[in-house]
């Protein structure tokens, strides 16, 4: 990670209220293809203030939400005070080996220190168990949603998101679907929104207030005035099941546990007609003197 890109990470806290008012949700049905319909466990990395955590929940899912920034996870505890919450990052997860179900990450992953999240979220995961990520990203094929998009920024519209799932050697097939869905933005969260992201959180204040200029100005100029404007969005899901690795310090025996009272049990004498090699134990507790 750049250090540009590491500064603008660790810009979300000083804006944590514009992020929960101006940031889109996610579909119910997203959530729900991104972590199943039936309850189960769930680590969120990156949770913010709970976009999609509200909707996991919701979901009846048993949700342990982290993210690194305690400015933002104050504001989930806010809105949902019983989901367990840690201050951690993914490249070091405060959770034991093999224990929750599901790893998901909404609108952060891109953030991780793939190098070394990627073993992390492999170790927790349950064998059989998905990381799942999503992404809201606006419709720029439309044309004014692409004129704002060259207004406040565009550095998380991934071409490839999902790549480092695809290279990494821990998980395997990664299945994708997408849902459409619109916010309803005005002139006040269309601000909240533009102060949200990141590249401009970072910006000196008087270049803040001139970038807020020129969206507004660019809102009122479609004419939209207190009825607001629907922005269009894509939210791209993916998702693959971690290959399970065997656990440190376990014996490796590739061709699996020999059947009990089979020909490999060192119990048993050799089947009748085939000449024993000397090592089952009958043999072994003969003195041969």
């Amino acid at each position: 990670m750049s250090d540009d890109n590491a500064a603008w990470a660790r810009s979300f806290g000083s804006v944590a209220e514009a992020y929960d008012r101006g940031r889109p949700t996610y579909p119910p049905e997203a959530a729900a293809w991104l972590v199943g319909e039936q309850p189960v466990t769930v680590l969120e990395l990156g949770a913010g203030t709970g976009k999609l955590t509200e909707q996991l929940v919701a979901l009846g899912h048993d949700v342990h939400a982290t993210d690194p920034d305690p400015a933002m996870l104050a504001v989930l505890g806010r809105h949902l005070p019983d989901v367990r919450t840690s201050i951690a990052g993914a490249e070091e997860i405060p959770l034991g080996d093999r224990s929750v179900d599901v790893v998901v990450s909404a609108q952060a992953f891109h953030w991780f220190d793939l190098d070394r999240a990627l073993p992390e979220i492999a170790r927790v995961l349950k064998p059989g168990g998905r990381l799942a990520v999503v992404w809201n990203q606006r419709d720029e094929r439309i044309p004014w949603v692409r004129k704002l998009g060259h207004l406040i920024g565009t550095q998380d519209q991934l071409r490839e998101p999902a790549e480092p799932i695809v290279q990494s050697a821990l998980f395997g097939f990664v299945e994708d679907m997408a849902f459409k869905s619109w916010q309803i933005v005005d002139r006040d969260s269309i601000q909240d929104l533009v102060l949200s992201r990141s590249n401009v959180a970072v910006l000196p204040p008087e270049e803040r207030e001139a970038k807020l200029a020129e969206v507004l100005a660019f809102y009122d100029d479609y004419g939209r005035g207190m009825d607001g404007m629907q922005l269009p969005y894509v939210v791209s899901c993916f998702r693959a099941t971690v290959i399970d690795q065997p656990r440190p310090g376990a014996a490796e025996d590739p061709d699996g546990p020999a059947a009990p009272g089979g020909p490999g049990d060192a119990g048993d004498p050799a089947p009748e007609g085939e000449v024993s090699d000397g090592t089952d134990t009958d043999m072994l507790l003969i003195d041969f003197r």
